[in-house]
């Protein structure tokens, strides 16, 4: 029997146990004891003192680390590092559990119950797997343990910043109650991060450049585009390690973790196949130095067989079909509709207290105190509150609780001439543009250049003819009865006739 004993420094960060480090006199199948004495959930550079069969004292390193596992129902057995343990146990991310995924879509679709929380613990999981391949299959890249941790803590914390039903808050009530004030979500997210590290008081777990480039990874280059700006934009990572910056928001050709994620769970969710295989997509990644455009130096982009061209419109063909089935559900867009108008109609009477005061509810994106407090419970506030001067939107909340939804008279689809600002767009990621056109990919007797595929060289079976269309959706805000619904139904159908006249105009 041998007992060991570890004892760490203050300063260590990270420990970990291997057979290596067994004293050379540890009999087989000797009963060995470690006790490691840690305030943290890790250490790092552990020595341990041993104690060993013959009673001598010996110094021997150590390397344990605590990872927790989650049980996901899309990807399986999730290993997460400390660090990211650390980041999900605090307030301003455990509220992600109660923001829905698809925002209204759980009103029409049961299954969508899903959340923020999930989805956010899953990108990291990808983003890890992905760069962890790109790093054990090209060592060259100078991938180290400090690039994988960043890229699993921007995949982790890429969503903070959602608002009460996601998308609903950030795409349809800020801009409504707020005109002209050009906001995101993604700046939530860079703001949630920095205050969630500081008042958690994790600042040191990481180095000024390591935030700084998980931020840019969320939100893109920090500061404003300018004509001075040097040609590599970024702080974080140095222009070798470009790539890093496409694994978990890419912004050149849309094609990252956080789509492989939300389809592949947002399928699950709602009972519909996805055709997209994102392990095929990581398994035959690799990043090739891509110079073109004027870049004489190129960039090292991630790059992929060409032999998976059709898998990754598959991948946009799925996103199409959430698009139509889901996303764009005309049921559900009135749902989130009437909930907007709720909190319209809330938003003076809705308060969170922040750092220094009240705000009402347009206001708590300003202020990341009172941001944390908001969830999707303001549906329920409202609905429940027997307030005054929350009687319009509580009405609003009860006819979509109750079913009571406006009447959906039809739609058509978008013209070049119509100036109407509030449409269905449905499109692959980047608007009217194909997204092939800026992934480059490698073959495998060369798979060291990088080159773009043509249309002449992608099946007229995958290739569709357009990347984006929109539609103008008409609904009534009155309830109706059956004979006025129909009449109502009838007279759009006559009016949709003329839209095809081309002195039929439309203003918003």
């Amino acid at each position: 029997k041998s007992t060991w004993r570890a004892q760490t420094s203050a300063k260590a960060d990270q420990c970990v146990i291997s057979p290596s480090t067994f004293p050379e006199n540890m009999p087989v199948g000797g009963l060995i004891t470690v006790s490691i004495y840690t305030q943290k959930v890790s250490v790092h550079n552990c020595i341990l003192l041993v104690h060993g069969a013959d009673n001598e004292e010996r110094l021997t390193h150590c390397n344990v680390m605590f990872h927790q596992v989650f049980n996901d129902p899309v990807h399986g057995h999730v290993e997460l590092h400390p660090l990211l343990c650390k980041i999900i146990d605090t307030p301003q991310f455990q509220r992600l559990r109660n923001i829905k995924q698809l925002g209204g879509a759980y009103y029409v679709y049961p299954g969508a119950s899903h959340n923020r929380f999930e989805h956010s613990i899953g990108v990291a999981h990808l983003a890890g797997q992905f760069a962890r391949t790109l790093k054990e299959r090209q060592l060259e890249l100078g991938i180290d343990d400090k690039d994988i941790l960043c890229v699993e803590v921007a995949g982790l914390c890429h969503d903070l910043g959602h608002g009460p039903f996601s998308h609903l808050f950030d795409g349809n009530f800020i801009p409504k109650v707020r005109p002209g004030h050009k906001w995101k979500h993604e700046e939530a997210s860079i703001a949630m991060f920095d205050h969630l590290m500081r008042e958690n008081g994790l600042e040191n777990e990481l180095d000024e450049d390591d935030r700084v480039f998980i931020k840019e990874m969320i939100f893109g280059p920090l500061e404003p585009e300018t004509s001075e700006r040097k040609e590599w934009p970024y702080k974080g990572r140095t222009k070798d390690k470009s790539f890093l910056y496409e694994i978990v928001s890419n912004k050149r050709n849309g094609i990252d973790v956080d789509k492989f994620d939300y389809f592949a769970r947002d399928c699950l969710h709602l009972g519909m196949k996805n055709s997209f295989d994102h392990c095929r997509f990581i398994k035959f990644a690799r990043v090739c130095k891509v110079a073109e455009d004027g870049q004489p130096d190129g960039e090292w982009q991630i790059c992929i067989r060409d032999k998976e061209v059709s898998n990754i419109y598959e991948m946009f063909h799925t996103r199409s079909r959430l698009h139509r089935r889901a996303y764009q559900h005309k049921t559900n867009k009135i749902i989130e509709l009437m909930i907007t108008e709720a909190f319209e109609k809330a938003d003076k009477h809705i308060r969170r207290k922040g750092s220094d005061r009240e705000l009402i509810l347009s206001e708590t994106i300003d202020d990341m105190e009172a941001y944390t407090k908001l969830t999707d419970h303001i549906f329920d506030e409202i609905l429940n509150s027997s307030s005054a001067d929350l009687k319009e939107a509580r009405e609003i909340l009860q006819k979509v609780v109750t079913r009571k939804f406006y009447p959906y008279l039809g739609q058509i689809k978008r013209q070049q001439n119509q100036n109407i600002t509030e449409v269905s767009k449905i499109d692959f990621g980047m608007k009217h543009k194909n997204p092939i056109d800026y992934l480059r990919f490698y073959k495998k007797d060369d798979s060291n250049k990088a080159f773009r595929f043509s249309d002449d060289q992608v099946s007229d079976f995958v290739l569709p003819r357009v990347f984006s269309e929109q539609w103008i959706r008409f609904y009534c805000r009155k309830s109706l009865t059956n004979d006025d619904l129909k009449a109502a139904r009838e007279t759009f159908e006559n009016w949709r006739q003329t839209v095809l006249h081309p002195e039929v105009t439309f203003s918003s």
